[in-house]
């Protein structure tokens, strides 16, 4: 079994809490090296992973036994940060956002097929369970032709660290947005949609970035998305909701139900342009009973839990592993990257698009 030996640039949030505690706990990865700017975390990380540290991720350019190297920088450097390391001849996943324009992204994209580098993103809720089961239900054909799908990843939080900040591409959508977006993309199809955007900054975020986004994605042939990313909703919900001609599904990111109707079951109907009456001539509705049939998904990881994770960690932990397992095929293989920087570059541009959209927020966009 090949070994990826891997080099992390960032010990905080996710270069340490999502990659340096996976890929310690995976044998098809070594971790080589790690740089952070601070003292304590290259001390810790050089300690409890057996890797060299430095201050300065320049200096990784120096080696030739690294396989990958994983960019968890601020988020205003995850482009230029993997358009050096793709230039010096390194395989990059970088974290999520990639980028804040579309031309940053082009650049990369130019910059791997120059170089012949794998170039990825971590946008691992691709691989979200319950997203894989509502893409399973709507290509199934059950609920008909998709007319409208909400999505809300809604909650309350006050904050005032970095990603509060426009100036490290903080905010909603570009912290949390990277998640849904992806997701509601997928679920748009091709294309790129019309998007109405509305954002706020309240005074519970601390920085400059918005903490409220409400967008709407259109398109003639594609369903209507409606996509909210709150951080003033009390009463928190990660929530989906697909309306169907034929019917519906809602749910949770741990359980989702559904039900729809079938057309040969269904009572034959006509238009009727004269008043409906009841049998003895009074005012009536349309009105037929429908046979429903339903499905649930209710989620069973005995994995995680016989593993002891708390339920947040153990999602974490099974999708990072889902996504490295992708990626190592595509190192060791060269298997396609399930998520491509194209892909992503559509979610940029939605983001662009949004911003530019609310210029009492953003007001250079």
């Amino acid at each position: 079994m090949k070994k990826i030996r891997v080099a992390i640039i960032g010990q905080g949030r996710s270069g340490r809490g999502i990659h340096s505690v996976y890929l310690k706990t995976d044998a098809r990865f070594k971790i080589m090296a790690v740089v952070d700017f601070m003292e304590e975390r290259r001390r810790r990380a050089a300690e409890e992973y057996a890797c060299d540290a430095y201050a300065d991720y320049h200096d990784l350019f120096k080696r030739r036994d690294l396989d990958l190297i994983v960019n968890a920088t601020y988020s205003h450097m995850h482009a230029p940060v993997s358009l050096e390391i793709l230039k010096a001849g390194y395989n990059v996943l970088c974290e999520k956002p990639l980028a804040a324009k579309v031309k940053q992204v082009d650049q990369l994209i130019a910059a791997a097929k120059k170089s012949g580098n794998v170039f990825a993103i971590f946008q691992q809720s691709r691989f979200a369970p319950y997203f894989v089961q509502v893409q399973k239900v709507i290509q199934s054909g059950v609920l008909g032709r998709i007319v409208q799908i909400s999505i809300a990843f809604n909650g309350f939080s006050r904050r005032w660290d970095w990603q509060t900040m426009q100036s490290r591409n903080g905010g909603n959508l570009a912290n949390t947005g990277p998640h849904p977006l992806d997701q509601a993309l997928q679920l748009f199809g091709n294309g790129i949609p019309k998007i109405t955007c509305f954002m706020d900054h309240t005074d519970n975020s601390f920085g400059d970035a918005e903490d409220y986004v409400k967008l709407i994605m259109s398109g003639r042939g594609h369903p209507t998305i409606d996509l909210e990313i709150s951080s003033c909703c009390a009463y928190p919900c990660f929530v989906y909701n697909v309306y169907g001609t034929r019917g519906g599904m809602k749910g949770t990111t741990a359980s989702m139900e559904w039900k729809f109707f079938k057309l040969g079951e269904a009572p034959k109907q006509k238009l009727i342009k004269e008043p409906l009456c009841t049998p003895d001539r009074m005012p009536a509705y349309p009105q037929e009973n429908l046979t429903w049939h339903t499905g649930s998904w209710p989620v069973a990881d005995t994995k995680s839990k016989k593993a002891g994770y708390s339920a947040a960690t153990a999602a974490t932990q099974n999708l990072t592993e889902t996504f490295y397992s992708m990626l190592y095929k595509t190192l060791t293989r060269g298997t396609p990257l399930k998520i491509t920087p194209e892909q992503v570059r559509r979610q940029i541009a939605v983001i662009e698009e949004c911003r530019r959209q609310n210029p009492q927020i953003y007001k250079r966009a």
